[in-house]
């Protein structure tokens, strides 16, 4: 017994074999006959086969309800004969089909194929019903619902849409294609080649989201006004879902509808490299003929990185086609891109967009949502904030800049009060904000406060990151406290700082895990360490610790990336460092700076040390040198106040007051062996005396307490707790 491939139906047809099954075992037959596929056609109208039917029956008079009686008085009467063969229906019930159905069903593919379909819809199937042969051909005929008046009224457009293919440019002469922002310098670039007597196909390199596909949409318009390249008259789109189900058989339809025209194929680099399959290997063979004949215009939509590992490895081919890049838009381009696209979105949503929600979304998208460009990120920032608007709203609200703000909140994890403060009044206490964490260096907090100040009211280079440091100073003195508070204080999380340790990138391919792996390598798809997090979260505060460590390339990379505020990765994709922090930190010069005798005499050495070791046009990029000092006495027992107040406030999560006395802290300031490690020892020192030993006391005791108390008690003095 065979079974019928469901894959070659289309999604209305399908539901027509389910009714027709259900008419089947009402009626108590045991096979599926051609009067049951006719009978659940007449009981569906949103069938393009009941609406050719009901169009024949207007022009010709006769009636449905005569029609289904007719059908249904003849099931009644005869039985067919087993085809055997099966179709499953959407319940997983195997039904037989009669050997007249599955001749209909035959049929019905041949007509889809002679049409430039791979899917039968309900029209073809009406139309196979129809042929001499068939049960149901007499009553249909003798009503006039032919074979030839069907396909008259497919021809026309009447009664089918096309599943297979869409032709871009009958939806823009029928008002069908949505507006369009015109780039008008890359479609006049496009409009050039496409008028080039040979090598008219091109590929439309850039990354997803930037508006490729848009941009030969464009040009279907200009050739549906008479103003397009001479000599293309259409523009031919494949469905994804032909081009999963049959290949090979989709790409010969696409290439007979397009002679004459375009064909647009998005990521056309699935055709390059290695075949999946016969039908696979069919399609390439064929669209790699079609460029080098120039059957048609190929138009190809594929990312830097996929057409440089796939596609220009065929020299002989791609010297048959062009390459244009297709950048993201810009802020201002995206404003009006999105305006133009405003009344489709208040229609989907049923809401009102204000201009301010636009402006919003792009400025956002822009600064915080890195793994697409514009415009597609303002658009999903855009589709989002509008979600998020109708799902709270009770009427028909209107989406504003705080609806936009909350949804680019959800999808970043930034909070919203970071997104939306007043930066102005935020700036102007960042030195006192960052002092309450970093205690005892005023200088080093007040020089990086100055930076990020300058950056921030636009007195920097747009495309430079905020600002590049080099912090210098022993271990324990703050280097990387700065650089997490200055993650929190700039973008509301620790989590935003990426802490890269130099130690490991001291090999000459270390630079394969910073950006990324070329194509063709191990990892490839992986993405960078550095590169993957800025590419998903261009917000952040990036660390390179003991960066004297790191391989010499990887220097290189960070010069180009403070320079720049930009690096492309290993797939090709670029990852923008024009939002964040760069904090470079280093050991060179921690001998003087640890030596109290040198006073102001270390500071000069260290910079020496730090200028022989690093390329002047590295050291120029720097926005600062940061000099941490080393820890005073007073210094340490504030910021041992600081640590315990952190364990006060764990301590009351679990609902106990913990106090420690003025007599215990400077006994756990005394335990401090290690003064050359700055305020290092002293979480450990924490962690050995307060808070293992408070849990070891709290075990002690029957029930919970409501308040503990640490001092000193003793001879030798000791750590005691008291509840």
């Amino acid at each position: 017994m065979g079974t019928l491939n469901k894959d070659l139906l289309a999604s209305t047809t399908r539901a027509a074999l389910n009714r027709a099954s259900d008419i089947m075992r009402q009626f108590g037959k045991s096979l599926l006959m051609p009067e049951m596929l006719l009978l659940a056609l007449l009981r569906m109208p949103e069938s393009t086969a009941h609406r050719a039917i009901a169009h024949l029956a207007g022009d010709r008079g006769f009636s449905l309800v005569e029609l289904e009686r007719e059908a249904e008085a003849q099931m009644r009467a005869r039985e067919g004969r087993s085809a055997k063969f099966d179709y499953i229906t959407d319940h997983n019930t195997p039904v037989t089909l009669s050997d007249e159905t599955l001749i209909a069903l035959d049929e019905a593919r041949a007509i889809a194929l002679a049409n430039g379909e791979i899917y039968i819809a309900t029209e073809h199937l009406l139309s196979a019903l129809a042929q001499p042969g068939i049960s149901t051909a007499g009553m249909l005929q003798r009503r006039g619902i032919t074979p030839a008046a069907l396909a008259a009224l497919m021809h026309e457009g009447i009664v089918s849409k096309r599943t297979t293919t869409i032709d871009w440019v009958a939806e823009a002469k029928h008002g069908r294609l949505g507006p369009l922002f015109f780039r008008e310098k890359l479609l006049q670039t496009l409009l050039s080649v496409l008028s080039l007597a040979k090598g008219r196909s091109v590929f439309l390199v850039g990354q997803p989201g930037s508006g490729r596909r848009s941009l030969a949409q464009s040009l279907a318009f200009l050739i549906a006004e008479g103003k397009g390249p001479r000599g293309i008259q259409r523009l031919i789109e494949v469905s994804e879902s032909a081009w999963l189900d049959n290949p090979g058989l989709a790409m010969q339809i696409a290439l007979r509808q397009a002679e004459g025209g375009a064909l647009l194929i998005p990521n056309i680099q699935r055709f390059f490299g290695r075949a999946e399959s016969s039908a696979h290997a069919s399609a390439m063979k064929d669209l790699h003929k079609a460029i080098i004949e120039d059957a048609c215009a190929v138009i190809g939509t594929v990312s830097d990185a996929e057409y440089n590992e796939r596609i220009r490895p065929h020299t002989a081919l791609i010297a048959h086609a062009q390459r244009l890049d297709v950048p993201p838009a810009t802020v201002e381009e995206c404003v009006d891109m999105l305006a133009l696209h405003k009344p489709a979105f208040e229609r989907d949503y049923g809401l009102t967009i204000s201009d301010e929600a636009i402006r919003t979304a792009t400025a956002l998208a822009a600064r915080y949502v890195g793994q697409r460009p514009l415009p597609g990120s303002a658009v999903h920032v855009l589709h989002r904030a509008c979600a998020v608007a109708r799902t709270a709203a009770g009427g028909a609200p209107v989406v504003d800049g705080e609806d936009v703000t909350y949804a680019v909140s959800l999808m970043t994890g930034i909070p919203v009060n970071k997104l939306s403060a007043d930066e102005r009044a935020k700036y102007a206490q960042m030195a006192q904000a960052l002092q309450q964490r970093v205690i005892g260096q005023d200088e080093a907090v007040l020089a990086v406060s100055r930076a990020v100040k300058r950056a921030r009211v636009g007195l920097k280079d747009p495309k430079r990151p905020i600002g590049s440091f080099l912090f210098l100073g022993p271990s324990g003195v703050g280097k990387t406290e700065l650089a997490k508070a200055l993650a929190e204080f700039l973008f509301g999380d620790e989590d935003a700082l990426v802490a890269l340790d130099m130690t490991e990138y001291q090999k000459d391919d270390a630079i394969n895990r910073l950006i990324g792996s070329p194509p063709g390598y191990v990892g490839y798809e992986s993405g960078g360490q550095l590169t993957e997090r800025i590419l998903k979260s261009p917000y952040a505060v990036v660390l390179f610790d003991e960066v004297e460590k790191a391989h010499p390339r990887i220097l290189d990379v960070l010069l180009q990336v403070m320079e720049e505020g930009r690096l492309t990765d290993g797939q090709g994709r670029v990852a923008n460092f024009a939002e964040t922090v760069i904090i470079l930190t280093s050991n060179l010069g921690a001998a003087y700076l640890s030596d109290p005798t040198l006073g102001e005499r270390a500071r000069e050495l260290a910079l020496a040390e730090v200028r022989a070791f690093f390329r002047p046009e590295f050291l120029n990029r720097l926005d600062e040198i940061v000099i941490f000092k080393l820890l005073a006495p007073e210094t340490m027992a504030k910021i041992l106040d600081l640590l315990i107040a952190r364990e006060v406030k764990l301590a009351a999560s679990q609902g106990i007051a913990l106090e420690v006395t003025p007599a215990a802290r400077a006994w756990l300031l005394a335990q401090n062996r290690e003064p050359g490690m700055g305020a290092r020892p002293l979480r450990r020192i924490l962690q050995r005396h307060v808070r293992d030993a408070l849990a070891d006391y709290l075990l002690t005791l029957s029930a919970p307490p409501a308040r503990v108390t640490v001092d000193v008690a003793g001879h030798p003095p000791a750590l005691v707790y008291r509840a």
